[in-house]
């Protein structure tokens, strides 16, 4: 059999930034580019890393925020997402339509859901009735269809996937706390399971959800100086309640409209991690949601191959076993060099190495992916190895982010120098605001960058807003994804 080419080089990070990022996609195929315009195909592996991710943010869904699963339509008809007037402006232009049905003509155009508010809303207004039905938490894994001008695969797509959360309360207060407390779940997500460091926040005005009373997200820093909203936690107050008609009778048997939060991440997240933690070898994946944590490649010569082949696959039975994911490439007209580099390519955290040496000294080779430290470990200490090894590799990474973050992290108070550092690398940049939305408006349009979130925290930041007036209070800006 031919052996197929090596591994190609990708475009180095340095070099340009945007096509590393494409390379690394195609290259270690997690997704494709479908016939479609403006959606993907993602790839077996590609989705393998959203199943795990998606696992273990279903996990603190259902522990942490009490929350079930559901399923609504993907159709909505034209008047129920009419019904709110702010919701459907802020969507209007993404909205993919349909007109037919078969060879007729539909009565009523239905919009493929950009966001599932306003058909959530109605099957809420059925089903409360009483201050007993709440809180109502609801939790959907679904699709999307925005009809986005500017594409990149699972950053910005026509269709992709995501969660969004849709709760009802019986008070400002407690629709406000839940509202926090989904901002505190994705941060503990992306920091303990993606090794991703994020800021958290609210939204100014300007950049909050369309028809929310307030909106808190979770940014993260990419490598390029661009941030990436990672997730969003909206309190939406009464506006839908009122619209639909969601109301309950309280304890004293009157008659009130409910309090509601949304809040959703999506398969952008794994943008995130090829972004945070990739190099210019390819990936790098946390372990928490590598598909394969840990490769076992046999090194074989003809004299010594059926013995290596057999050892090398009972130890990856024995750690699949043992709950570490673990595959052996026992492929053949491929080199052992082929595919390290492949394995290097798929961000695969540990490569262990089973040749004839290895047999005859009872030990085997552990190859890290993100510095290339090699280690022998003796064969009876594998399992014990890789457990201590799989949670440390995901602190490092975490760190490596961390650290990469904080240079990018800067506070200005110049305007002049605002300006200048915008033109490059930026990062977050750290400025006192007025809270003016014109002046946000005014820097968004010289600049491209917009206000990130402002810090929940108490925080030193400028006294002089940007513009000059007086600070009100600390805001990160930064150009975005």
């Amino acid at each position: 059999m031919e052996e197929k080419k090596m591994v190609t080089a990708i475009t180095g990070q340095a070099e340009d930034f945007s096509q590393w990022y494409v390379d690394v996609i195609r290259k270690a195929e997690l997704a494709d580019y479908a016939p479609v315009r403006g959606c993907m195909v993602i790839r077996p592996y590609g989705f393998g890393i959203w199943e795990r991710a998606r696992d273990l943010l279903d996990l603190r869904i259902k522990r942490d925020a009490g929350c079930q699963n559901a399923y609504f339509p993907l159709f909505i008809p034209q008047s129920y997402l009419e019904k709110e007037a702010e919701h459907v402006e802020g969507f209007a232009p993404e909205v993919a339509w349909v007109t037919h049905g078969g060879d007729e003509e539909l009565e009523e155009r239905l919009a493929i859901r950009p966001t599932s508010e306003a058909i959530i809303c109605s099957m809420y207004s059925k089903w409360i009735s009483s201050y007993r039905d709440l809180p109502l938490l609801i939790n959907q894994w679904s699709n999307v269809v925005r009809w986005e001008k500017v594409t990149r695969p699972f950053l910005r797509t026509t269709e992709f996937l995501w969660q969004e959360g849709h709760t009802v309360h019986q008070s400002e207060e407690e629709a406000e706390e839940y509202t926090l407390m989904i901002l505190q779940m994705y941060k503990d997500f992306f920091w303990e399971d993606l090794a991703i460091p994020v800021i958290d926040g609210i939204k100014s005005e300007r950049e909050k959800f369309a028809g929310a009373l307030r909106t808190y997200a979770v940014e993260a820093m990419m490598p390029d100086g661009r941030s990436l909203q990672a997730g969003t936690s909206h309190n939406l107050g009464q506006h839908f309640a009122k619209v639909f008609d969601i109301k309950y009778l309280d304890e004293k048997q009157k008659e009130v409209y409910a309090w509601q939060t949304s809040w959703g991440v999506s398969s952008r997240i794994i943008g995130a991690l090829i972004m945070t933690h990739g190099d210019d070898s390819g990936l790098m994946l946390p372990p928490k949601v590598a598909p394969v944590q840990v490769v076992v490649v046999p090194i074989i010569f003809d004299a010594t191959k059926e013995k290596v082949l057999a050892e090398s696959r009972k130890l990856a039975e024995e750690l699949n076993s043992e709950g570490i994911a673990c595959k052996v490439d026992d492929r053949e007209g491929q080199t052992a060099g082929w595919k390290f580099a492949e394995w290097e390519m798929r961000g695969v955290p540990l490569r262990l190495e089973v040749g004839p040496k290895d047999l005859e000294k009872g030990t085997v080779l552990s190859v890290r992916r993100d510095n290339r430290k090699k280690e022998f470990i003796p064969r009876d200490g594998v399992s014990a190895f890789i457990k201590d090894f799989l949670p440390a590799f995901q602190q490092d990474l975490l760190k490596r982010a961390e650290e990469r973050q904080e240079a990018l992290t800067q506070v200005v108070e110049d305007y002049g120098e605002f300006k200048h550092l915008m033109e490059g690398r930026p990062g977050f940049l750290i400025s006192g605001w007025c809270g003016d939305d014109a002046c946000e408006g005014k820097i968004q349009e010289e600049t491209k960058a917009t206000v990130r979130v402002i810090p929940l925290d108490e925080m030193d930041f400028p006294k002089k807003c940007l513009c000059g007036k007086k600070a009100k209070r600390a805001a990160y800006y930064a150009k975005a994804y």
